[in-house]
C-alpha cells in the first residue's frame, strides 16, 4: 500500500509539472510581440532551463501533501482523496491567478511577477483602474478556463490514484520513509546538493532579458519575494561599505556657488507633479512636439532641465524622491513602510517650519500605495484628495480628471493664504488613458490612447496655468512642474534603458529672475530639494542629492529598475543587473567608472533603507 501512495504522489507531481509549462506557454503566448522575436529554439531553452524553478515550486506544493501522508499509514478510506482533492483546488486557483497576472502584468511592469505587484491589492479597485472594463473581464474569465480545465484533468487522471487507500499494516516503515521523503523534498526546494540554494538567477541563460524572464517560474517568484521582501542584510554589498561612502560623498558634496535664478527667499511654491509626462512626448527634450503644446509653451517662459531623470519606475518611487531627496530603491518601496518613510528629511517639514502653509492635492484613492500614511507623515496642513470631490465627478477610474482637480484649486487659491507650500498630483494621463475628450490623435493603438490622455492633461494645465498669470499671487511664486515617471508603452522600450526614464522638469513663475534658459547638467528627482532650498537660503541635509543649478555639482543621474540600477554622467551611460551580476548597457567613454560610481550609490543607499 506504501507503493500505491507512492506512485499517486508521483503522478501528482507530474501534473503540476506539466501545469508550469503550460503556464510558460500560456505567458509566451501572451507577450507574443516580444517572443516572436526570438528562435523556436530560444523559446524551447526557456522550458529547459525553466523546469529548475518549476521542480522547485514542486516541492513546495508537495510539502503538505506528504506531511500529511505520515499519519495517514495508520487510516484508510477516502478522507486522504478528498484531502489531497480540495487541496488541490486551492492551490490551481492560486497558481492560475499568479499566473494570468503575471502574463499580463508583464507589459506593464517589465518583470515577472514578484511580491511588488501583491502590495496594490490592499486597494483592488484602485490597482484595477490601470485596466479597461473589457480587460478585466478577460483577465477574469481566462482565470476561469484555466482553473476550470486543470481542475478536469485532475478529476480525470490524477483523483482517483488517491483511492482506497488502506491503513499500512507495518506503520513503523511507512511513518519512517514518508518523514525521510518529506524531508528530501528540501533537495528539489532548494535546487540540489549545492551550497548556494536556488535563486531566480539560476535560469538566466541568455542576453536577451526576454528570454530569462520567460524561464522563471512566476509562482515561485511571488512566493519567495513575498517572504524575502524585508532584507535584512544588504543584498547590493559591491564593495567595502566606508569606501562606498567616499564615492557617494565625492558626487554629492556640496561645493561651489549656486546660480540664483530667484528674484525673493520667501516665494510661493506650486510643485505640479505630472502623471506619465514622459520626455520622448516633450518636443523641447528633442519628442514629438504635439502632444503637450501648453507645457511647450511655458518652457519658453521659464527654466528648462534638459537632462533629467525619474528616480524609479512608479508614483509611489517618485515621490519619496521629489519631496525627501530620497532615490528609489530595487524591489522595493519605502513610502510602503511607514517607520522608515517617516524618518526620512522632508522638504515639507522644512519648509512648514519657515512658516509655509502647505497642502497636497490628488483627485485619487489615497490610500492606494500606502500614500495616505506618506502624506500624513511629511506633514502637509491640509490633504486634499478623491474623498473631497462630489461623487459625481468620479469620471475617471482613477478618480476626477484633471480638469476637475485643477478647477477645484483654482477656485482655492483664489483666497489662499501666502506664503504657500501647494503639490498637486495629477492622474489621467495613467492607464487606461480613457479621458472626457474627444482624440486628437488617430487610433486606437495603446500609444495613441497615451497621447491623447496626455494631451487632455497638458490641456487642463495649460487652462490652469492661464488663469494663475492673472491672480495676485503670480509674481510672487515659482511652479515646479515635472513628471512622476515615464510610461513604458511598449515591450520594445527596454525596462534599463535611460530613454525610459528621461523626464520634463521645469521651473516656470513671477519669482523667476532668470528665464528662457536651459539647465543641461545631468539630474534626477531627488535633486529638488537640494536645489530648491539652497535658493531660498535653508540649510538643508539630503545626502543623496546635489545643487543642479550649482557651478561645480556634479553632473550624474542615478535610477532603478525592478532588477537593477543605471548611472549616467556627461560621458557614459551603464545599467546593472543585479541578477545577471553584470551591465545590461554599457556607453560612452567610460562605463567602468559610471558601474563603480553607481554600485556605490545604491549600495550606501540600501544601507541606508536597511537601518532606518
Amino acid at each position: 500500500m506504501m507503493k500505491r501512495r507512492l506512485i499517486a504522489l508521483s503522478y501528482y507531481a507530474i501534473f503540476w509539472f506539466v501545469f508550469f509549462i503550460i503556464a510558460r506557454l500560456f505567458f509566451i503566448s501572451v507577450q507574443y510581440h516580444n517572443a516572436f522575436q526570438n528562435s523556436f529554439g530560444e523559446l524551447l531553452a526557456t522550458l529547459w532551463h525553466g523546469a529548475k524553478l518549476d521542480i522547485s515550486t514542486i516541492g513546495y506544493y508537495l510539502l503538505v501533501p506528504v506531511l500529511v501522508a505520515i499519519p495517514g499509514v495508520w487510516f484508510n478510506g477516502k478522507w486522504y482523496k478528498f484531502f489531497i482533492r480540495w487541496y488541490s483546488y486551492f492551490i490551481i486557483i492560486f497558481s492560475s491567478i499568479i499566473v494570468v497576472s503575471d502574463a499580463n502584468l508583464y507589459s506593464y511592469w517589465g518583470f515577472r511577477m514578484d511580491y511588488t505587484p501583491m502590495l496594490y491589492l490592499k486597494t483592488p479597485g484602485e490597482a484595477m483602474a490601470s485596466v479597461s472594463t473589457m480587460k478585466v473581464i478577460l483577465f477574469f474569465v481566462t482565470i476561469i478556463l484555466i482553473v476550470f480545465f486543470f481542475i478536469y484533468i485532475y478529476n480525470k487522471l490524477i483523483d482517483k490514484l488517491f483511492s482506497g487507500f488502506e491503513r499500512i499494516r507495518f506503520w513503523f516503515p511507512g511513518i519512517l520513509f514518508f518523514m525521510l521523503l518529506w524531508g528530501a523534498l528540501i533537495i528539489p526546494i532548494r535546487g540540489g546538493f549545492g551550497v548556494a540554494p536556488i535563486n531566480v538567477g539560476t535560469v538566466y541563460f541568455s542576453k536577451k532579458m526576454f528570454l530569462n524572464h520567460t524561464a522563471i517560474n512566476a509562482v515561485w517568484n511571488v512566493g519567495t519575494s513575498a517572504f524575502t521582501q524585508k532584507p535584512v542584510k544588504n543584498p547590493y554589498s559591491f564593495q567595502d561599505i566606508s569606501f562606498a561612502r567616499v564615492l557617494v560623498d565625492s558626487l554629492t558634496f556640496e561645493k561651489g556657488i549656486p546660480e540664483i535664478v530667484l528674484n525673493t527667499t520667501q516665494p510661493n511654491i506650486l510643485l505640479i507633479v505630472l502623471e506619465s509626462f514622459s520626455g520622448y512626448l516633450i518636443g523641447p527634450l528633442g519628442g514629438d512636439s504635439l502632444v503637450t503644446p501648453n507645457f511647450n509653451r511655458y518652457i519658453k517662459e521659464g527654466i528648462l532641465f534638459s537632462e533629467f531623470y525619474a528616480s524609479g519606475t512608479r508614483t509611489d518611487k517618485a515621490m519619496p524622491a521629489i519631496l525627501n531627496g530620497y532615490p528609489a530603491q530595487p524591489a522595493q518601496s519605502i513610502i510602503k513602510e511607514p517607520k522608515k518613510s517617516q524618518s526620512l528629511p522632508s522638504l515639507v517639514r522644512i519648509l512648514i517650519e519657515k512658516g509655509y502653509n502647505s497642502s497636497f492635492w490628488y483627485g485619487g484613492e489615497i490610500n492606494f500605495a500606502n500614500f495616505n500614511s506618506f502624506v500624513i507623515g511629511s506633514g502637509f496642513h491640509n490633504i486634499i484628495t478623491k474623498n473631497n470631490f462630489n461623487p459625481e465627478n468620479f469620471n475617471s477610474k482613477w478618480g476626477v480628471h484633471d480638469h476637475v482637480l485643477f478647477k477645484i484649486l483654482e477656485d482655492s487659491m483664489k483666497i489662499v493664504k501666502e506664503p504657500f507650500f501647494n503639490v498637486v498630483l495629477t492622474l489621467s494621463s495613467h492607464e487606461p488613458f480613457d479621458v472626457p475628450m474627444e482624440p486628437v490623435f488617430v487610433g486606437n493603438d495603446n500609444m495613441t490612447e497615451y497621447k491623447n490622455s496626455v494631451y487632455y492633461a497638458d490641456k487642463s494645465l495649460g487652462t490652469f496655468l492661464d488663469w494663475a498669470k492673472t491672480t495676485d499671487w503670480w509674481n510672487n511664486t515659482l511652479i515646479i512642474m515635472v513628471a512622476d515617471h515615464c510610461c513604458r508603452i511598449s515591450e520594445n522600450m527596454l525596462i534599463y534603458s535611460p530613454d525610459v526614464f528621461k523626464i520634463p522638469m521645469v521651473w516656470i513663475g513671477g519669482a523667476l529672475s532668470k528665464k528662457r534658459i536651459i539647465i543641461d547638467k545631468l539630474g534626477s528627482q531627488v535633486d529638488i530639494p537640494v536645489t530648491l532650498l539652497n535658493q531660498l537660503g535653508l540649510s538643508s541635509n539630503f545626502p543623496f542629492a546635489k545643487d543642479l543649478l550649482s557651478n561645480e555639482s556634479c553632473s550624474f543621474a542615478f535610477y532603478t529598475y525592478n532588477e537593477g540600477f543605471g548611472f549616467i554622467t556627461d560621458s557614459s551611460a551603464v545599467a546593472y543587473d543585479q541578477k545577471l551580476k553584470e551591465p545590461v548597457l554599457k556607453q560612452g567613454k567610460d562605463p567602468d567608472s559610471a558601474e563603480k560610481n553607481g554600485k556605490a550609490y545604491l549600495q550606501v543607499l540600501f544601507n541606508d533603507y536597511l537601518k532606518r
